[in-house]
């Protein structure tokens, strides 16, 4: 029962919904389903046309990818002042990692294992993004994606249900808070719902087809973790879920996410995602326009099948003035909720965008993100730490480009004054070292490839001379420092959406300058720039260090430079296991057991669950992340090996820095059902904690596991705990971890 407060609010908000749509017309109401786009933001292939027109005539519900007060407050005056109701609009954008002021990109912040971070730099996007007019973000995008191949796992939290699920929670507080009527919040928007990071062979936008088991136990949580968290919008995702496509999902939209999760808000499809049906071979743009909103959806981005279509439909009996009335009542009670019917203008502020976007505080922050999300993935002879002294040469093609720093979905990014990683460390070491720098190679070795990979105004100028004698120069200034810094691996837009690849390595034209680099003999440091897991067996093998850095947003010279020269300790665990080869895809840790399992340490053996040509295991483990300091776990202990059905299990362990640096150390906590009515993972994460630890400071970190922690969905989807025993694995990765035995009773 809602509190009475509450439910007095939703009294007020359904009175004057009511009212409004007893005076609207079925064209009124069908035009708020239409969200448009003014393109200033590149998300699709589309752009709407005649806007300001539509809008006269109450067709736009919305409005995406238009930004500054200046044009929004025009937007809104010519719906609160033209059309006949003065319904306002809703502006939305793609507000991902950050509005102006861009954080890591998302597969990097879930690096950082830190919510309160996470949450925080929500909370700054939203207010960066509302000072400009804003009132609606398309994120947090929390799919669960275990393939590498995958361009968008760089926009999601990698591949762990209970990470994933706990930065969507932070997500939604950061970007709406305490109050959605506040000026400085914005709505944010669960997508891709669903399943859509499980499109099949990694190949974006395409069939997902899995058990339910799998969906409930793995796959929707996030989901609903968003939802719980009191998320006001969802997106459809594009893909088809076990026969159709989710747009046009009944089972999906209404079913699961209204009856079983009681969702109250609106959903919108994904880009022209209606019209896509077409395509999917669900009908015409009217039929599918009619399944689309029969199955549940609200809002029909760009498309304008909705538009079009659902007034003959309405009047040939495909679609009911019910379903239309649904509709319009949620997406007008989100703009109720927003505030907007009380000021229209709200979000609009000339005076505070200039305070508020990249001022020194954000840009503070972006740079202690971008630091916390790096995971040193190599440290051998103690290379890193750098000192502030000498000469450092800065290698590779992603030395200076300024517009790649930001990373994949960054639509909002100023990426003609984002300063390059060469920029940024110059501007963070100053005089005390002495940068050399040269490109080294070309991005990619085939032209046109370089050209797909870096598109939307990332441009890395090419090289067309022979590669050796690139290298040779390369060499040359490489030959006046004393250590070498090579800047490689993937640009910006070779990861996030329709940025699939099928191999997941450093670009080989880049690969043979790092073997170069090496041969000098002088130390080497790489610096890798990715939106994804990479293969990188020979990197590991042969380069000393190596300091994943995923693209880190606006700051991300200088926070490399804190980390590569001391200043920070890097802290960040990988959410995403790399493979050792992409033939391993999909790889993650929370596997299920085969009857033929091959025990751990083994590599090859006949008749076992395992390949002839590669071990079973992963380069770098889910969890998994170094630092320049060292820590120690005590012996786990249980509190009890009987937990109770209503009672608490206590695991407790110490941690100790043992090395010479202060640092933060993520404790993981997972668990197994060790024999359950359907077959479970050998681990799955269930709590962790991030400590910041002095030079031989110790402290016990505790976990509480009830019941309500070995739950799970059994083949009735049923959400139960079974009894009988369980192992419980506390580690510093998903790897190296202690073990001991418990029983529910």
């Amino acid at each position: 029962m809602k509190p009475v407060c509450a439910q007095q609010a939703h009294n007020d908000m359904d009175r004057f919904v009511s009212e409004l749509m007893s005076r609207m017309t079925i064209e009124e109401k069908i035009g708020q389903l239409n969200l448009v786009t003014a393109g200033e933001a590149v998300t699709g292939s589309v752009v709407s046309t005649d806007v300001e027109s539509k809008i006269k005539e109450g067709k736009i519900g919305g409005i995406f990818s238009m930004s500054t007060p200046q044009r929004i407050r025009a937007a809104q005056e010519l719906a609160v002042n033209h059309s006949r109701l003065k319904i306002p609009i809703i502006f939305g954008m793609d507000v991902i990692h950050g509005y102006k002021t861009m954080f890591p990109i998302p597969l990097g912040l879930a690096a950082s294992w830190d919510m309160e971070l996470i949450q925080e730099t929500a909370r700054i996007a939203a207010m960066e993004a509302s000072a400009d007019g804003l009132n609606w973000t398309f994120s947090p995008m929390v799919d669960i994606s275990r393939d590498a191949r995958w361009g968008r796992i760089s926009e999601g939290s990698g591949e762990d249900t209970y990470l994933g699920s706990r930065i969507a929670e932070a997500m939604v507080r950061g970007y709406q808070g305490d109050d959605l009527a506040a000026h400085n919040t914005l709505m944010a928007c669960v997508k891709h719902f669903a399943l859509y990071g499980a499109a099949e062979a990694g190949r974006d936008y395409n069939t997902t087809d899995m058990s339910l088991h799998r969906m409930y136990n793995e796959y929707l949580p996030p989901y609903k973790a968003a939802i719980d968290a009191g998320a006001g919008s969802v997106m459809t995702a594009f893909n088809d879920i076990n026969g159709v496509p989710a747009t046009a999902n009944k089972w999906l939209m209404t079913d699961v996410l209204r009856n079983q999760w009681g969702f109250t808000g609106f959903v919108v499809t994904d880009y022209t995602a209606v019209n896509e049906l077409i395509d999917h071979g669900l009908g015409d743009l009217q039929e599918v326009s009619a399944l689309s909103l029969k199955a549940g959806v609200e809002m029909d981005m760009v498309g304008e099948g909705f538009l079009t279509t659902l007034k003959k439909s309405l009047d040939e009996g495909k679609v009911s003035a019910a379903d239309i009335d649904r509709a319009c009542r949620l997406v007008l009670e989100a703009k109720y909720k927003l505030g907007l019917f009380e000021d229209p203008f709200r979000y609009i502020d000339d005076n505070r965008a200039k305070e508020v976007i990249l001022n020194a505080e954000h840009l503070a922050k972006a740079r202690t993100a971008a630091g916390k999300s790096f995971v040193l993935l190599k440290n051998e002879g103690h290379v890193l730490p750098l000192k502030k002294q000498g000469t450092v040469a800065l290698i590779g093609p992603l030395t200076n480009t300024g517009a790649n720093m930001p990373g994949t979905w960054s639509v909002s990014a100023d990426l003609e004054n984002t300063p390059s990683l060469l920029e940024g460390m110059r501007d963070a070491l100053g005089n005390q070292v002495k940068i050399v720098h040269h490109h080294g190679s070309n991005l990619l070795e085939d032209a046109a490839y370089q050209e797909r990979a870096t598109m939307f105004g990332r441009t890395i100028p090419r090289d067309e001379r022979p590669e050796q004698e690139v290298i040779a120069e390369a060499l040359a200034v490489a030959g006046q420092a004393d250590v070498i810094i090579a800047a490689l691996g993937e640009s910006s837009e070779m990861s996030g959406e329709s940025s699939s690849r099928t191999d997941i390595s450093i670009p080989a034209v880049q690969q043979r300058l790092l073997a170069k680099l090496l041969e000098t003999g002088k130390p080497v440091v790489l610096v890798l720039f990715t939106g994804r897991p990479l293969t990188l067996t020979w990197e590991n093998e042969h380069v000393p260090a190596i300091l994943n850095v995923w693209f880190g947003g606006t700051e991300t010279g200088k926070a490399v430079a804190d980390v590569l020269f001391g200043d920070v300790n890097p802290s960040g665990k990988l959410p995403a296991t790399f493979p050792q080869h992409v033939g391993q895809v999909p790889l993650y840790y929370s596997h299920k057991n085969t009857g033929r399992p091959l025990a751990d340490g083994q590599w090859f053996q006949k008749f076992r669950s395992n390949y002839l040509d590669v071990s079973n295991d992963p380069l770098y483990p889910f969890g998994y992340g170094l630092s320049y300091t060292t820590f120690a776990y005590g012996e786990l202990t249980l509190s009890t090996t009987e937990l109770q059905r209503d009672g608490k299990l206590q695991v407790s362990v110490d941690v100790a820095n043992t090395g010479d640096y202060a640092g933060e150390e993520v404790v993981q906590l997972y668990i197994r059902d060790l024999a359950g009515s359907v077959t479970r993972p050998v681990k799955e994460l269930k709590g962790f904690r991030k400590l910041h630890l002095a030079p031989g400071q110790s402290q016990q970190v505790t976990f509480d596991l009830t019941e309500e922690d070995l739950k799970f969905y059994n083949a009735e989807l049923e959400y139960v705990a079974e009894p009988g025993e369980f192992a419980v694995f506390v580690g510093t990765n998903a790897r190296d971890v202690q073990e001991k035995r418990f029983t529910l009773q």
